[in-house]
């Protein structure tokens, strides 16, 4: 397994991972304009755009991108796990290490939590502090999570 900074070569696969993710898990979560409005936020655009102010993480597996994680400041996000590896630890290894470089600036990591994430973030010790909304295709509604952790 490695960690490292991701680069600008790797974001079309950081971008497929990110979508293969949502559409094969947030369906069971969301409704579909939810699960089309997270596909267009982390398009690859956005993805490239990232990588070039180096806040974006991958982790490799037999040298393949399996996961990802972005951190802004101290706010986390986009973090993603291919489905198939999902279960196995990587996505708290990824959350660990991103919690490390956040904590050489912050006391505290925040996070907006997606429905199926929450648990993970949850047995990682975040907490609930408000909750979101905003407003989707066609007028459906997502409400979502917004946590923090104390880090010192």
């Amino acid at each position: 397994m490695e960690y490292r900074l991701a680069n600008t070569e790797d974001a079309k696969e950081i971008c497929e991972i990110a979508q293969d993710t949502i559409r094969k898990v947030y369906p069971k979560y969301y409704l579909p304009e939810i699960v089309d409005m997270f596909c267009e936020l982390h398009n690859e655009d956005n993805i490239g755009a990232d990588i070039k102010n180096e806040s974006v993480y991958v982790i490799l597996e037999n040298n393949k991108i399996i996961g990802t994680g972005t951190i802004k400041e101290n706010h986390i996000t986009r973090v993603y796990v291919l489905p198939e590896f999902q279960g196995k630890g990587f996505g708290t290894f990824i959350m660990k290490k991103l919690e490390e470089k956040i904590g050489k600036q912050y006391d505290k990591a925040e996070l907006d939590a997606s429905l199926p994430a929450c648990k993970l973030y949850y047995n990682l010790g975040y907490k609930t502090i408000d909750h979101g909304i905003l407003e989707c295709a066609g007028g459906v509604i997502l409400v979502y999570e917004i946590m923090e952790k104390k880090l010192q």
